[in-house]
């Protein structure tokens, strides 16, 4: 499916379609204005708290006859809602609102939600109420109504858990999915997770946004429930997701490394393949929001302090008037405009003169520490520039043994137009250049075999109508286009095909490097490698 996000959409439709056909059901009928509920914001309140009342009186396991239903909207306008309505207006009331709206007079309701997966439209049904039939003192014969689980779910769903507890929830709900590799419904998880913790961002940026304006309008009582909402996401969230992370990288690293050197993996487990991929990076911007979140929390105090001490710096301020307190003393005195200074000089805010202090200046002075952004790097004693010169230095020539791999790969295909593994390890001629360490071309035979069929006019329309900033790692689309436009420009080369020979051969590279200088066999698939000219 090429929307994964499309999936289950039926079922996400099922929980719309419950608010969807209660309103339409309502909006139609012109009955609501013969007991004075002409507004439609009146008209869901009653029908909400009716359906509250039916499930309390359910879970207490008693009796929810329409007589019981009157009374309770009696009470209700009675206490709150003050409309010209008698008891026997409220009881055909609350028939009106379970037989008409809530079971639409007997007939069955339904509503379509659109499957993706099987292009179709789903019917569902959908039913808020049912009734059952009670005796009371066991000769009265009434009817009982209670909720089904359609009207359960549209309730809580209305008030499903405290805020503070959602992350929680579906952190827990992740971890489950995760043990049990159910990694379909893990990223559904991982995706409510990454959303609560956005949303608890822009509370944060929203609440500061509000400080800054005016720190009044924002109520302590605001600010008591952020700080507390702040508190329980970053409270150990970073460490568990940091973990849940490294678990989600083995189990990659498993499944590519038997994607190679085993078997080829199925269809499932390719899609368990690509669910945690998806993982990992919902992991990883997860893991980012977290660090923001802290930051953003101790910025709100910092704000929230600073504002509300200026306000209290602004109680402080005396004022006069400036006809009695100076006209009038100056007309009575006219002698004090010499002095006219030491009245005016506060208004202009003057710093105070400054005396300079000898046994300070012969103090040591500590150098003052400044808030730098997050991304400034650290400033080491030793020499800085020396070190960052040699850092890059190693980073150019891995680089190099990753473009002399890939250029000894290309260089051996382009003679005949395609070649194996195989054939390559048969001839024993410059392995050092193709494998210069196991890590280096094990994450080449990886992304090779990830993309399969790379279109070299693709990537260049790509690389001229999107900007993308430049890195020091790998990137085998980015050295491909740099090998065919430089090296081999003169072989026109359109496209590169890598496929997995199923021949049942392996391919074995014997004493081979390892980054840590360790000498290895490298046991992997028959890999073939095809090169498409233009001229083809």
């Amino acid at each position: 499916m090429q929307y994964e996000f499309l999936k289950n959409f039926p079922r996400r439709m099922k929980n719309v379609g419950l608010y969807a056909v209660l309103i339409q059901n309502s909006a139609q009928k012109m009955s609501w204005k013969q007991f004075g509920f002409s507004k439609f914001d009146e008209q869901l309140n009653l029908i909400f708290a009716v359906m509250l009342y039916i499930m309390e009186q359910s879970l207490k396991e008693e009796n929810c006859t329409m007589d019981d239903i009157g009374a309770y909207i009696d009470t209700l306008n009675t206490r709150y809602l003050q409309k010209q309505i008698t008891y026997e207006d409220c009881r055909k009331l609350g028939d009106f609102i379970v037989n008409v709206i809530l079971s639409n007079e007997g007939r069955a309701m339904y509503f379509d939600g659109y499957d993706f997966e099987q292009n179709a439209y789903h019917i569902m049904h959908v039913s808020y109420v049912a009734n059952r039939i009670v005796y009371l003192d066991q000769e009265v014969r009434r009817t009982s109504y209670y909720l089904t689980d359609d009207g359960y779910n549209l309730i809580l769903s209305t008030l499903e858990i405290e805020n503070n507890m959602k992350l929680t929830i579906h952190e827990m709900i992740f971890q489950m999915h995760l043990e049990k590799q159910s990694y379909d419904k893990a990223v559904d998880e991982i995706k409510n997770v990454f959303n609560l913790m956005r949303i608890q961002l822009q509370k944060i940026q929203e609440a500061m946004g509000k400080i800054r304006r005016n720190a009044l309008n924002y109520s302590v009582k605001d600010y008591e429930e952020i700080l507390l909402e702040n508190l329980d996401t970053i409270s150990d969230t970073k460490e568990k997701f940091q973990k849940y992370r490294e678990l989600v990288r083995s189990r990659v690293k498993n499944l590519e490394e038997e994607n190679i050197n085993v078997r080829r993996l199925g269809e499932k487990e390719e899609e368990n393949l690509e669910n945690l991929r998806i993982i990992e990076g919902y992991l990883n911007r997860t893991i980012d929001e977290h660090q923001k979140i802290l930051s953003s929390h101790f910025d709100l105090k910092a704000l929230y302090t600073k504002e509300l001490e200026l306000l209290s710096q602004v109680s402080l301020i005396q004022r006069f008037s400036f006809r009695n307190d100076f006209y009038d003393k100056v007309l009575e005195k006219p002698a004090s405009l010499g002095n006219l200074e030491y009245f005016l000089r506060p208004l202009f805010n003057q710093e105070p003169e400054k005396i300079y202090n000898l046994n300070k200046a012969l103090l040591y002075q500590k150098p003052s520490v400044r808030n730098e952004e997050e991304d400034t790097e650290e400033i080491l004693d030793f020499d800085e520039e020396a070190y960052q010169k040699e850092q890059e230095k190693k980073r150019k020539e891995k680089l190099k043994c990753y473009e002399n791999s890939l250029g000894f790969l290309i260089e051996q295909t382009v003679e005949t137009g395609e070649i194996s593994l195989l054939e390559i390890q048969s001839r024993q001629e410059n392995l050092n250049q193709l494998i210069p360490n196991v890590e280096i071309f094990k994450e080449i035979m990886v992304e090779l075999i990830r993309n399969k069929e790379i279109d070299m006019d693709a990537l260049k329309r790509e690389r001229s109508e999107f900007i993308q900033d430049q890195t020091s790692d790998f990137q085998l689309n980015e050295m491909l286009l740099q090998l065919c436009e430089g090296k081999f420009s003169q072989q026109k080369i359109r496209k590169i095909e890598v496929y997995r020979i199923e021949d049942g051969n392996t391919v074995i590279f014997d004493n081979v490097l390892t980054e840590g200088g360790e000498r290895k066999s490298i046991r992997c698939s028959n890999i073939l490698v095809r090169i498409l000219r233009n001229e083809e």
